[in-house]
């Protein structure tokens, strides 16, 4: 029981919601007082999760012909350092900190989604050329990789609905939930 971690004491109380979420999370974490995940295999599936929203993203890019806009780049930058810093805690003894990293990432994202969100409720707030652009284009990756990190949408356009929501939708719904399990990881004890 001492690596069962800090979800296995959670009893349902309260609303209906709460006390679904609440029976989820001991359901996908916690089975006879032990935890089914551990820290560092939450990491990786969170990783390849990442990864295939970035080739998502590519595909959208160069097959579909969505441009992206500098607050999608922003996006992408952040689901590879959400990469990066799960390779991190797989790799090291540092799980806690690429936790706390990644954590710190998601909510950077979580921002550019609901700002990308926003100018495509109010689209006419700009008007014409995203003044990110030109910043987001001068970045060193963008250089490097202009096929992946150069930004050439516009920010207020709408896309279109993927299973119900626009992409930036699903990507706050995606940040969101993985800076609760980011959060989660740094309490948790043991990996």
């Amino acid at each position: 029981m001492a690596n069962a971690g800090l979800l296995c004491h959670i009893k349902p109380e309260g609303s209906v919601w709460l006390k679904i979420v609440k029976s989820f999370v001991r359901f996908c974490f916690c089975r006879y007082n032990t935890c089914i995940m551990t820290s560092r295999k939450l990491l990786g599936f969170i990783m390849l999760l990442c990864c295939s929203f970035l080739l998502f993203a590519f595909y959208l890019q160069h097959y579909q012909y969505v441009l992206p806009c500098p607050l999608c780049v922003v996006q992408r930058y952040a689901y590879a350092a959400i990469v990066l810093f799960c390779v991190l805690g797989r790799l090291t003894p540092f799980v806690r900190f690429a936790s706390f990293l990644s954590l710190l990432a998601s909510i950077g994202g979580a921002v550019a989604a609901s700002s990308q969100l926003w100018a495509m409720k109010n689209p006419s707030v700009q008007c014409g050329r995203d003044p990110l652009e030109a910043f987001m284009n001068s970045l060193l990756p963008a250089k490097w990789l202009p096929s992946v990190f150069k930004a050439d949408g516009y920010c207020g356009e709408v896309l279109d609905r993927i299973l119900g929501l626009t992409p930036p939708e699903w990507s706050l719904a995606w940040f969101m939930l993985f800076a609760f399990i980011f959060f989660i990881i740094m309490l948790r004890r043991g990996s």
